[in-house]
């Protein structure tokens, strides 16, 4: 099988989605317990329990992380992901229960498919009764309704969806990613050349976000582009099988967001929620922070671009693949 985040042990993986609606869920199952860690770097983030991975705060480890189309409404899913872990027995054990912790964060896909439709705690709870070890891509769970290029709206956007990746280094150390790519900018090859993105609005082929951004008469067109097209928001979680505090997965989460920068132009914009987690489900001894953020960073770079390639066109959307 092709390499995926749930290569990293202790690490599942499970999607739902509505296909009609263009919405759904991912989660990243931890149900033993992992060490968290987060950074947000996006302007408009939609997020739930980030708090609790500051690395002053007491709860120190989570069982989920999950990833939600539909906005600040789709987080309603983290009920679902709840409530399938505590009735298979996993959470936080505080005396008169267990408590399962799972952090979330949502991306903006409400102008493509449905607009009234969004992840509900059913779907949550579907995508852990499907968890186990999966390299799905594209279109599937939270990437369902994921688009690149937003620049000129909607009409001109490109459909994206959900990759992964893992590399397993000489000590043994696996470390894995998972994103959702949905951003205002295009997505790039890291050493290569624009995937998908804005199309040009006066002839065939992509614009270069970066390219619009510099040119005065199309500035005229992205001024007018619509707040519900410039929501958007890439999301991402990096795993490995390593032991770390919880100061040390939010370094690593920060360093993993340079996969984003090296893929994604431009990137942690104003309407962006750019959030990467970082588990640790510490099996063994962890290599430097140095290494580990390092190879995090081309491990998610790989990803988001998977997640472009992997796309299929939906919701009147073509994808990279259309461009071949």
């Amino acid at each position: 099988m092709p390499p995926a985040i749930s290569d990293v042990p202790g690490v599942l993986v499970g999607h739902a989605h509505d296909a009609d609606a263009l919405t759904g869920v991912t989660v990243v199952l931890t149900p033993d317990g992992a060490v968290g860690g987060v950074d947000v770097r996006g302007g408009a983030p939609a997020t739930h329990e980030t708090d609790l991975l500051r690395p002053e705060n007491a709860v120190q480890e989570l069982h989920a992380v999950a990833l939600c189309g539909g906005s600040a409404m789709g987080l309603a899913a983290v009920q679902g992901v709840v409530r399938w872990l505590r009735e298979h027995g996993y959470g936080l054990d505080v005396g008169a229960a267990r408590v399962p912790i799972v952090p979330a964060a949502a991306i903006f896909d409400l102008a493509i498919g449905h607009a009234d439709a969004w992840p509900d705690p059913e779907m949550g709870y579907a995508a852990c009764a499907a968890a186990g070890h999966s390299d799905a891509m594209g279109c599937v769970g939270a990437g369902m309704g994921a688009t690149i290029g937003k620049a000129l709206g909607m009409p001109f956007a490109m459909k994206s969806g959900l990759g992964t990746w893992s590399e397993t280094l000489p000590d043994g150390t696996v470390v894995g990613a998972l994103a959702v790519v949905n951003p205002f900018g295009d997505v790039w090859r890291e050493h290569g050349g624009l995937i998908a993105g804005t199309r040009h609005p006066e002839r065939p082929g992509l614009a270069d976000t970066m390219a619009l951004l510099r040119d005065p008469r199309l500035l005229l067109a992205f001024g007018g582009a619509r707040g519900q097209d410039l929501a958007n928001t890439t999301l991402a979680v990096v795993a490995t099988n390593g032991r770390l505090t919880k100061a040390q997965a939010s370094k690593v989460a920060q360093m993993a967001h340079d996969g984003l920068a090296r893929t994604i132009r431009p990137v942690h914009t104003p309407f962006d929620g750019d959030t990467v987690f970082a588990l640790a489900t510490g099996q063994r001894e962890a290599p430097h922070l140095v290494v580990l953020g390092a190879v995090a960073a081309d491990v998610l770079a790989r990803a988001i671009e998977l997640a472009a390639l992997a796309a299929t066109p939906l919701g009147g959307l073509p994808a990279a693949r259309d461009l071949a």
